[in-house]
């Protein structure tokens, strides 16, 4: 009787193996909406289109002058800070 069951149980752990080793998975289903894609085409848009920088200040201040509103600048800042001690 245990011959019997050992067969029995040998066939079953077999036929178990030969089924997994021979199984194929089944194919993954196809995304119609596929999000990396979306993701890539974004990107590319975005690398196509320049970013639209802002134009420089036009100055129109002389060398001296603007020399000077950058030292009054300075000062008023200085004097702030003496200020507040």
């Amino acid at each position: 009787m245990r011959r019997l069951l050992a067969w029995v149980a040998g066939a079953a752990g077999g036929l178990a193996a030969y089924r997994a080793a021979t199984h194929r998975p089944a194919e993954a289903p196809v995304l119609e909406h596929d999000p990396a894609e979306e993701l890539r085409s974004k990107l590319a848009q975005a690398r196509e289109a320049p970013s639209p920088e802002p134009e420089p200040e036009s100055v129109s201040l002389e060398p001296d002058d603007r020399r000077r509103a950058i030292h009054e600048h300075g000062r008023a800042a200085l004097d702030e800070m003496r200020d507040e001690t």
